[in-house]
């Protein structure tokens, strides 16, 4: 089997992270990846090094013929099998050709940018629910959970090199510095909550905006804005409370990353959560906006005799279960297979009848 990744965001983000973190899986796993990405210095590096050959386009937004030429060339030159696209640009300009073109979607995007591929994948069941509630037929929309993409093991960043007393309670949030992301929400329960140091990893349009409010809050000393990192592992281990305040997530990495990582975590009654997650089992699950129910969460976890160890071990049972590398690249593989045999039954029909 061949597998062609193709990504046409630059940035970083979740559906970023995950399409690096398979191609790498999937590399680890025997099967013959190449990849096709719009550039990313670290990404690119991160293939290099694993031996993953790797077509740098331009993905541009407008005018952009570059693009379309170079994937069909790719595609002519590997013959792949599957070609597994990312998000909407790159679906959109993925040419027609003989092999099957799926894509994995982790949000609720229109369908106008999909229309051209034979399968979708989502990693919820809700998103697979929405994709066949406006139309997308039944048989060819697929559920496939993301794995978590860090290593367990990982050894704690420093606190010191954070400036962090090394007793302090610390939370850290990870995302971009969007309004989905509901770190303002973080930062106002801070103010109530007022043990905790509060470590917010990412960057995005808000970070001058959160940096303001947590000055106007008073809790500025206790923040710390770090950036995008990818140590995520490491800034897990090093934390005492995972929290993920979001207003709107379809799925969730970071819960999964918390599981993995043994950090207690605490979350917002959003759709990936609700689906993922089991309130006061696994997680602490908290009102969307609710800033004085989130600050009590936290002051639950960290007073609670006994709630942390109760949340991290059901939340390592809960990965083990369903959201490991092998399990996720084993549910693909799996997948993809029996849409090839299909696609091969209905070829020799065809050339019967």
């Amino acid at each position: 089997m061949k597998i062609l990744q193709v990504l046409g965001a630059g940035g970083e983000g979740g559906a970023e992270t995950f399409f690096t973190q398979f191609t790498l899986a999937l590399n680890r796993a025997g099967i013959e990846t190449q990849a096709v990405i719009r550039r990313n210095d670290n990404r690119i590096a991160e293939f290099e090094a694993a031996g993953i050959e790797t077509l740098v386009l331009p993905f541009r937004k407008l005018i952009d013929f570059k693009t379309r030429r170079g994937l069909r060339r790719k595609i002519k030159e590997f013959k792949p099998d599957i070609v597994l696209t990312y998000m909407n640009r790159a679906s959109s300009l993925c040419p027609k050709g003989n092999f099957l073109h799926i894509a994995r979607l982790g949000g609720y995007y229109k369908l106008k940018n999909y229309k051209n591929c034979d399968h979708l994948i989502g990693n919820t069941k809700d998103i697979v629910d929405y994709l066949k509630s406006v139309g997308w037929p039944e048989d060819r929309a697929h559920h496939v959970p993301n794995f978590a993409s860090v290593n367990e093991n990982d050894i704690p960043v420093s606190r010191a090199s954070l400036n962090t007393p090394e007793d302090a309670t610390v939370l850290l949030s990870l995302g971009r510095l969007h309004e989905n992301k509901a770190f303002d929400i973080l930062l106002r329960a801070a103010k109530l909550e007022t043990r905790p140091y509060v470590w917010i990893a990412g960057e995005g349009p808000l970070r001058g905006e959160l940096e303001n409010l947590a000055k106007e809050l008073g809790i500025f000393e206790r923040v710390r804005f770090l950036g995008w990192r990818n140590d995520r592992g490491a800034l897990l281990a090093a934390a005492d409370i995972c929290v993920f305040p979001s207003r709107f997530e379809p799925f969730g990495s970071v819960m999964i990353e918390a599981w993995a990582t043994k950090t207690p975590l605490v979350t917002t009654q959003t759709a990936g959560p609700e689906e993922m997650a089991t309130n006061n089992k696994d997680a602490l699950m908290v009102l969307v906006d609710d800033y004085e129910e989130l600050a009590r969460a936290i002051t639950r976890v960290i007073d609670e005799e006994g709630l942390a160890k109760r949340l991290v071990v059901a939340g390592w049972d809960r990965y083990q279960e369903s959201y490991t590398e092998e399990a996720c690249v084993k549910n693909y593989i799996d997948l993809f297979a029996k849409l090839l045999a299909s696609k091969l039954s209905d070829r020799k029909k065809g050339a019967v009848s």
